[in-house]
């Protein structure tokens, strides 16, 4: 199989985690690439319309993208148990509240990097990163326990958030309040699958 994929993404990471933890990593063959909404450039817009990454091209079948669905994919293939039945749901939502951090700290970036100087527009970067904090506090007060259980998908989505967020977003200090998030980062961090897919 081939990933398209790109060492900074969170998303790339997300599947890079769940590749190395399933014990499938020497299955996929890295196709790096980089682009952005205004500008492409050699993103995979000929299997992916929304000329997004990660995109797995699998030996049979279509082209498989958005990182949830190929995680999934990748779950099933290898019966590794990311998404516990018992608790899907929750861990569903956990997934979702990692990719949303990750989905408003991306767009603070684009606001700089695609718009013109003259049109950077400071609220809108304000109330994307309102959104995390939002999103760090429901962490901090609700789904410490969930993060602590046995790994799953949801861990391993917040886990390259937190990650995205050091790499992107130092200066705004997301431990700040977040003792128990920030703790639990800490140890998770130390994975060896987390080690060896820090973003650069």
């Amino acid at each position: 199989m081939q990933l398209y994929t790109n060492s900074a993404s969170a998303y790339c990471r997300k599947v890079d985690v769940v590749l190395r933890e399933t014990g499938q990593r020497d299955d996929v063959t890295d196709l790096p690439v980089a682009g952005h909404p205004t500008d492409p450039a050699t993103m995979p817009t000929g299997v992916n319309p929304m000329g997004k990454i990660p995109v797995l091209i699998r030996d049979e079948g279509p082209a498989i993208y958005d990182s949830r669905v190929i995680c999934r994919f990748l779950n099933d293939r290898a019966k590794a148990g990311l998404y516990p039945a018992t608790q899907l749901w929750d861990v569903l939502t956990l997934e979702a509240t990692g990719d949303g951090i990750c989905d408003a700290a991306i767009l603070m970036i684009y606001e700089g990097r695609s718009r013109p100087e003259t049109a950077f527009h400071a609220p809108w970067v304000e109330g994307q990163w309102a959104k995390i904090a939002r999103a760090l506090d429901v962490l901090e007060d609700r789904w410490i326990p969930l993060l602590s259980s046995p790994l799953n998908i949801g861990q391993i989505a917040v886990g390259c958030a937190l990650g995205y967020l050091d790499f992107r977003h130092a200066d705004r200090n997301w431990r700040g309040g977040h003792e128990a998030l920030a703790n639990w980062f800490d140890t998770f961090a130390k994975h060896p699958s987390m080690q060896a897919t820090k973003p650069g």
